[in-house]
């Protein structure tokens, strides 16, 4: 059922970053977004990452020298044109040492999301979520609203409809 606010159904948009072939955060996406009636974007790195490169236990991966690097900001192929043409935009991304990978800056960075509201979504294997939202407060415009943040795991389908259903409410 839409949701409606002031009288208009709300438009709302899941742009995500899955980095590996396990696909965990498209999965939890794809429910999202089923389960919020959002749009679904793919946050792309011009420069696919290989197994090797997320190796986070090799300190000179890729993904390594990215989350060590605070400047790091790798190229994405394509970004949200007007995100100001949704009342709600739903970020995921798997979680890379407790905070949003590099490339999610960038993403961030790409767009004007002056009076956006944004409502986080993370997987991971174990490791929390760590300051994520602070950090991706730093990044946004001051207008913009971290509405909701949670870490949510692909089986879970009503806990993803749950955030959903939250990050509608406020």
């Amino acid at each position: 059922m839409p949701v409606l606010r002031s009288g208009k159904i709300m438009k709302k948009l899941v742009a995500y970053f899955s980095a590996s072939d396990m696909c965990i955060t498209k999965t939890v996406a794809e429910k999202l977004a089923a389960a919020a009636g959002a749009d679904l974007f793919e946050i792309k790195p011009q420069v696919p990452y290989t197994k090797e490169e997320l190796d986070w236990t090799d300190k000179n991966s890729r993904s390594s020298l990215e989350c060590r690097d605070k400047s790091s900001r790798p190229a994405i192929t394509d970004t949200v044109k007007n995100p100001k043409d949704y009342d709600i935009i739903f970020i995921g991304f798997p979680i890379w040492w407790y905070t949003a990978p590099p490339i999610i800056k960038t993403f961030l960075e790409s767009a004007d999301f002056s009076g956006c509201k944004i409502a986080i979504f993370a997987t991971s294997g174990g490791s929390g979520m760590g300051n994520t939202a602070g950090d991706i407060k730093e990044i946004c415009p001051p207008s913009a609203r971290i509405i909701a943040a949670k870490r949510l795991k692909r089986s879970a389908e009503k806990e993803i409809a749950e955030f959903a259903r939250v990050a509608e409410e406020q």
